[in-house]
């Protein structure tokens, strides 16, 4: 079976600043060599896209050497911080923009959803906006029309279908966008992280179409998105950017757990002096994960403890207060919540006025193999916030790898979110 999207040695170079060589002779240089299919004589050896560093080159590759194949009928999630290329990626592959170099082969239509509002016009309605993109996608008239009632009732927006789009919500937008996309006959879907905007239930509702779109219809998908547990739940193979780059391919969970460890957050973070995280009582300088010699590390075992050092200034001492930590899994779920008070006397009195260090322990044969993040409580009693988690917390990451059971049946991670060791005993009859 051919593939369905071939990419070789793709690049695009993007020019900061001012766009031109400077002269019209250059200029026309420019265009005479790229109207015989060469490269452009005036593009300069740039610099990759690390938008955290400061660089001295006016050329910055947005993607460089990029290649890999999709196989028909397979979900893809393409990852990565913002600015690792992602977005770029998706607009060569519809053809919204052209690569600098590099070679793409696509096999069948593509119908994408990159950002509200790409393929409608604002001024037509809802209905006429259906038609012109079905038709761009080469379909005939009746084809639209067998489609139309499906794509309406998907979208929920019957009652406003022959109002311009332009007086539509993004939400609206978005949820219209979305089922044309979806439903129109095109071999490859490709949606760009856009669904955010839309509520959770029709987030819901627009993975189970590409679930559906990909294994039910054998149609192609690639999805981008920050939400991780999204693209576990839709894509069996995934795609890691890094600054242009490609970091990873392979298989979703192995992507994702590598992507969690080593480009959103060290094993450690120091905290600036003048941030959010400042407050009245307890001042974070520092959040780390440590093995049981209070070694810094961000792989373990789960048949180790696993501590959670925090190190910071108490600056006014207060028997309400309570510091702990907020645990998520890969895909944001909540797993539970740890505090200085989980017993009935609280250690904080024993903390002074001064610069202290902290340390949590996770016991051991608890967690699951797989990626996990630590954020930060402070708070009064839980009546009132001072660092909330999913708010204003900082935050790191580590993983799980290994160390399971002590029986040679469990190899690897284990069905369910925990991983406890529970003992069985036999009764006496």
């Amino acid at each position: 079976m051919p593939a369905a999207i071939k990419v070789k040695n793709l690049s695009k170079a993007y020019q900061l600043g001012q766009i031109g060589t400077g002269t019209l002779q250059s200029d026309f240089k420019r265009w005479y060599a790229k109207a015989r299919g060469k490269e452009d004589p005036f593009l300069k050896i740039g610099e990759t896209n690390d938008r955290t560093v400061k660089g001295t080159s006016d050329i910055i590759w947005s993607l460089k050497d990029i290649n890999f194949e999709i196989e028909q009928g397979n979900a893809v999630g393409i990852i990565g911080r913002n600015g690792a290329g992602k977005s770029t990626l998706l607009k060569i592959l519809s053809r919204v923009t052209a690569p600098t170099t590099g070679i793409i082969t696509g096999n069948g239509r593509i119908a994408s959803l990159l950002e509200v509002g790409t393929g409608f016009h604002p001024e037509l309605t809802g209905k006429e906006n259906i038609y012109l993109n079905g038709a761009i996608l080469g379909m005939r008239k009746k084809e639209i029309k067998r489609k139309f009632d499906a794509i309406v009732d998907f979208a929920g927006v019957d009652r406003y279908i022959d109002t311009p789009v332009k007086r539509y919500s993004s939400g609206m937008y978005v949820r219209l966008a979305f089922a044309v996309a979806a439903y129109l006959e095109s071999e490859i879907l490709i949606v760009d992280e856009v669904l955010a905007v839309g509520d959770a239930e029709f987030q819901k509702k627009c993975l189970g179409k590409m679930n559906d779109v990909s294994k039910g219809e054998g149609r192609t998908v690639l999805f981008v998105s920050h939400n991780m547990g999204a693209v576990q739940q839709l894509c069996s193979e995934c795609i890691y950017l890094k600054n242009g780059f490609i970091s990873l391919t392979g298989p979703t969970k192995l992507v994702i757990g590598k992507y969690l460890l080593s480009d959103n957050n060290q094993s450690s973070q120091w905290i600036r002096h003048d941030n959010y995280f400042d407050n009245e009582y307890f001042t974070i300088e520092k959040i780390a994960t440590v093995d049981e010699s209070l070694s810094e590390k961000a792989v373990f075992t789960n048949n180790k403890k696993i501590g959670v050092r925090i190190e910071g200034y108490v600056k006014k001492l207060n028997s309400s207060v309570v510091i702990g930590i907020a645990i998520y899994n890969q895909d944001g779920h909540l797993l539970f919540w740890s505090t200085n008070t989980d017993k009935n006397t609280s250690e904080w009195t024993s903390l002074k006025e001064k610069y202290n260090k902290l340390v949590m322990w996770i016991p051991q044969h608890f967690l699951n193999e797989g990626s996990y993040r630590i954020e930060c409580i402070v708070a009064i009693h839980f009546r009132e916030w001072i660092i909330e988690p999913e708010k204003n917390s900082p935050i790191i990451y580590f993983n799980i790898e290994g160390g399971l059971s002590e029986s040679p049946n469990w190899l690897t991670s284990r069905p369910g979110l925990l991983a406890p060791i529970i003992n069985y005993e036999k009764l006496e009859d």
